[in-house]
């Protein structure tokens, strides 16, 4: 019984720990955010820009990327020029 007990007083100071480390987490990334905001937000347009090519880039592999677009088997082109139906 001795054991239980143990267990039980030690999952409570585990309990404790998370507890206090994400409230340290917490006040710690608001202190940040607040004194760091000026220059976390001059990123903002360059993490937009770069966004733009890298979503084409990993979006097209995830859906097949450019396979989807072939078509059947070509047609010969045809010239410009009317045939005469006489050799050249």
């Amino acid at each position: 019984m001795d054991h239980m007990h143990h267990h039980e007083s030690s999952e409570k100071a585990n309990s404790r720990w998370k507890w206090a480390l994400l409230g340290f987490l917490a006040v710690a990334g608001f202190f940040l955010w607040t004194e760091h905001k000026a220059h976390l937000m001059g990123f903002w347009p360059y993490l937009l820009l770069a966004a733009c090519p890298l979503m084409h880039l990993f979006h097209h592999g995830g859906h097949g990327g450019h396979a989807g677009h072939q078509h059947g088997p070509r047609a010969p082109e045809q010239s410009a020029e009317p045939k005469t139906g006489a050799p050249s």
